[in-house]
């Protein structure tokens, strides 16, 4: 060493190192922020079509066919509704529970829950189609395996949902990836009434009474008797095909979901933090405000859409003489909802969440009392067209706004992590229960009416019943839950400093790891 140079201080040598970049290194950031691919948008998406699409022919035909197939009476109709949605609303939280406590597996913590569940959901959903031999017991028996199809769906339902959080850290790629969810979710529900609609339309329009033929056996009787029942016999026939082919969607689809979706590790909770107890993260949850505002309002409004849903076949059927037609206005009504999915994708992009949850579901309230007051077969199509508007609406924005009230708690609650699940489960919980009750109470207010089971007419006070459930009803439940959405605090300003901040956390933290590790030295 030269005279008079400098001995290096060895004992700061970390310190007088050239400095590195802060994100020379940073593999986590680079896998986790990464752009999801329109491939992977798509199996995501592609894994909502079956619970749609059963879920679908379930709203539309479950209670006809519990009525006029089954021909259990209304009382039993309504308990078999409302225990199996009640039911279905408690096992949600239980779920979600069983879910946070699940470990990390080679396919992920939520995978295994929806490939397992799989088989065993078509086997309870094709029992829920079908009709046994004796009479005495059928109470029982649609109850028993509707609880069952409710417990299991709710295996794969809960996470399925929870995973939109486990696709990406972005927002953006996040809102996009629901978009794509809730286009094929519509489509699904579309592919459910197209299939269990056109098999079993066709049935159900040979069993009523032909307006132009007063003199058939079937016009003025039920069916209990002599052609009526081999009516009945053709109609079980029918909705057990469609039961089998709806189980065969289940399982495509499932299989195409899980060979090309990646399910991420959460980048925001580090390994060794020790998580809160369960409970804790439960009542942080269920005080978070936005959650509430945004759960309630659209508790009130998922009630609206179920109770047209599952009193629209009904309704066609006895009160506005639209039986031969009912199946066709239905596919209507779910392709506008298909079409519109990306303008609303667009319209919330362009003016935010809450404006479009309130233009989208605003638009259906006229044109349901339109139908009630204007029942003809034009206006029932134009009905058709605005009221799928709004069914896609009111589908998108629920799941595009939960996300935003996670991270909005993320920042409220940092050390409060792996409870993604109780936001999800929660949620539908309280949307389950909330129809569980107004599909009890529908069926109810039709044995009040005096609906007579297996009559191929009803008396006028069934029909007025009808359009009170289709019109009037959903009007007021849908004004209810948009008063609430008033108070929801999540704008645009707020969703977008929310994603500023986070990112800037999560880099900072990505770069003080990076600092400390052994590498960096």
């Amino acid at each position: 060493m030269a005279k008079g140079e400098r001995t290096p201080d060895t004992s700061a040598g970390k310190l007088l190192k050239p400095p590195v970049p802060a994100f020379t290194k940073p593999p986590q950031q680079t896998e986790l922020d990464q752009k999801l691919s329109v491939c992977s948008k798509l199996c995501f998406a592609i894994g909502g079509v079956p619970n749609q699409v059963a879920g679908s022919a379930t709203a539309f035909f479950l209670q006809i066919y519990l009525l006029d197939v089954a021909q259990i009476n209304p009382f039993q109709a309504s308990m078999v509704l409302f225990i199996g949605k009640a039911w279905g609303a408690v096992t949600d939280p239980v779920v979600g529970f069983f879910i946070t406590k699940s470990r990390w597996t080679k396919i992920g913590r939520l995978m295994p829950w929806m490939v397992g569940c799989t088989p065993f959901v078509v086997v309870s959903y094709f029992y829920l189609w079908f009709v046994p031999p004796f009479t005495n017991g059928r109470f029982i028996w649609y109850l028993g395996f509707y609880c069952l199809y409710q417990t299991l769906i709710t295996c794969f339902h809960v996470p399925y949902s929870a995973l939109t959080m486990f696709l990406s850290t972005d927002q953006k790629e996040r809102d996009s990836a629901t978009a794509y969810r809730m286009t094929l979710e519509v489509l699904g529900t579309l592919v459910g009434a197209a299939i269990q609609g056109q098999i079993v339309a066709g049935a159900h329009t040979l069993k009523h009474c032909p307006q132009h033929n007063n003199n058939t056996t079937v016009s003025t009787g039920h069916l209990g008797n002599g052609s009526g029942a081999e009516i009945v016999k053709r109609i079980k026939e029918l909705y057990m095909i469609a039961a089998g082919v709806i189980g065969g969607v289940f399982l495509i689809c499932t299989v195409v979901m899980f060979l090309g979706v990646k399910e991420r590790e959460d980048p925001y909770i580090s390994k060794t933090e020790k998580q809160i107890p369960f409970h804790k993260g439960f009542f942080l949850v269920m005080r978070h405000g936005p959650y509430l505002t945004l759960t309630t309002a659209f508790l009130f409004i998922s009630v609206a859409i179920q109770l047209v849903q599952s009193n629209f076949v009904l309704f066609c059927t006895y009160a506005v003489d639209l039986r031969d037609h009912f199946q066709n206005i239905v596919l209507t009504i779910l392709v506008s909802a298909v079409v519109s999915i990306p303008l609303w994708q667009w319209f919330l992009e362009r003016f935010g969440k809450k404006t479009a949850a309130f233009c989208g579901i605003t638009w259906m309230m006229p044109f349901t009392m339109m139908l009630v007051f204007i029942p003809n077969l034009v206006v029932a199509y134009v009905v058709a067209v605005s009221s799928g508007l709004s069914v896609a609406a009111s589908l998108l924005l629920p799941w595009s706004m939960l996300p935003d009230v996670v991270d909005d708690f993320r920042l409220a609650n940092p050390h409060c992590k792996g409870y993604e699940a109780i936001f999800y489960s929660f949620y539908v919980f309280f949307t389950k229960f909330a129809a569980g009750i107004s599909l009890g109470v529908s069926t109810l207010c039709l044995e009040f009416a005096g609906y007579d089971t297996g009559a191929c007419r009803q008396p006028a006070q069934v029909a007025y019943t009808l359009k009170l459930l289709i019109g009037a009803a959903p009007v007021a439940f849908i004004v209810t839950g948009l008063l609430i959405l008033l108070l929801y605090p999540i704008s645009e300003d707020v969703r977008l400093r929310n994603k500023l901040i986070q990112t800037l956390s999560h880099d900072i933290q990505i770069e003080f790891r990076f600092v400390l590790s052994p590498d960096h030295s």
